[in-house]
């Protein structure tokens, strides 16, 4: 696990994973069904969640990770410790889309992503394992 990672048996984890399914219940998906939830710890111990939110529009859909990180950063957050992220999937647990994990990319590699399944289990990994190489704007 990479520096400033926090370990599954951390109160504060658990909390970010408690919290993840909690905001998939607020999802807005009626074109896909396919209900997610985030939760963001922040360094400070605060927990933010968001979930996903769909449009006739398809491009103007927001990932729950995305809804998440937003609002950490519109309170004035800038790092992270862990995204917990649930969705209603049985038998694999939740990846990120490639946007996703840019955009979480963009606040730091070094922060951990909890997977779930439906059933509550975790696949712990960092934000670097999930994209090993980021975009650069340059």
């Amino acid at each position: 696990m990479a520096d400033g990672g926090e370990k599954r048996g951390d109160a504060a984890i658990s909390g970010a994973t408690a919290r993840e399914r909690e905001a998939k219940a607020f999802a807005y998906c009626p074109y896909s069904r396919f209900r997610v939830g985030a939760a963001l710890l922040t360094k400070d111990g605060a927990i933010f969640t968001g979930c996903n939110v769909e449009n006739a529009c398809n491009n103007l859909g927001i990932c729950a990770e995305r809804t998440a990180i937003a609002k950490v950063v519109s309170a004035g957050h800038r790092e992270f410790k862990a995204i917990a992220i649930a969705s209603d999937l049985r038998e694999q647990f939740i990846s990120p889309c490639g946007g996703c994990r840019q955009f979480m990319r963009e606040f730091g590699s070094s922060w951990n992503v909890y997977l779930s399944k439906l059933d509550g289990s975790h696949v712990e990994m960092t934000v670097r394992e999930l994209l090993p190489r980021n975009s650069h704007f340059t």
